[in-house]
């Protein structure tokens, strides 16, 4: 369901497109703005659509083109209708950001196997059907990025399902970039090797800035793993 159809029609048919899913008020929305200042339509989708059309207004507000989009991303079937209702909308997509994930604070000895099967659902196999679903809208060039963590290597037990989710992920991501390098459209899962805060080096606005980074490098010596802050850098 589009929740700000009324920016549709301002929208240059020729301007790239960058579409956010799992949006929220932090990380999320600082990316879709970071991608809509340099021009890209941002679409932001997520599963209130309330909130995420407030999210978007945040942005047209600010001179930008933008919209929300209400997605269940633990739904196949919706993920794949949403992902190609934007794909049909604007006959392009030049960004998937994948940013969702399942936060259940339980150790592996309280963990359930349904809840962990039904984190992965999110956190992880939803990128599946959105690429699968983005993919005959991916022009060359275009990019697949997906939001990593340092739980993927140091996992914190109390949250274990967390740790699984962002190692599938990252481990996906590869597999994705792989697949589709030849018709050069590439992934790159940008790992934050820290913790999300308010202000400083991991605030949503550096790490936003990243993943722009990240995702407009050239093909030429392409890694579909990135770190945040890059590997020796001061901290």
């Amino acid at each position: 369901m589009n929740v700000n159809s009324d920016n549709i029609a301002r929208v240059d048919k020729n301007a790239p497109v960058y579409l956010g899913l799992g949006v929220g008020p932090g990380l999320g929305l600082a990316a879709a703005r970071r991608f809509a200042r340099a021009g890209h339509v941002a679409v932001l989708g997520a599963r209130n659509a309330d909130r995420v059309a407030q999210l978007a207004a945040a942005l047209t507000d600010e001179g930008n083109n933008a919209e929300g989009i209400a997605v269940d991303l633990s739904s196949a079937v919706d993920t794949e209708r949403a992902v190609t209702e934007v794909a049909d909308r604007y006959g392009r997509i030049d960004v998937l950001h994948f940013n969702p994930s399942a936060w259940r604070e339980k150790d592996p000895l309280e963990l359930t196997a349904d809840e962990l099967l039904a984190d992965l659902a999110l956190g992880v196999a939803a990128l599946l059907p959105a690429v699968q679903a983005a993919r005959p809208a991916l022009p060359p060039g275009a990019r697949v990025l997906v939001t990593g963590s340092a739980a993927a290597d140091k996992p914190w037990f109390k949250a274990a399902s967390l740790g699984v989710q962002k190692a599938g992920l990252r481990n996906l991501t590869r597999s994705l970039d792989t697949a589709l390098k030849p018709v050069g459209v590439r992934a790159v899962c940008l790992q934050i090797d820290g913790i999300l805060a308010d202000e400083g080096e991991f605030s949503p606005p550096p790490i936003a800035e990243a993943m722009w980074q990240a995702a407009t490098r050239p093909d030429e010596g392409w890694t579909s793993d990135v770190a945040y802050p890059p590997t020796g850098s001061a901290s």
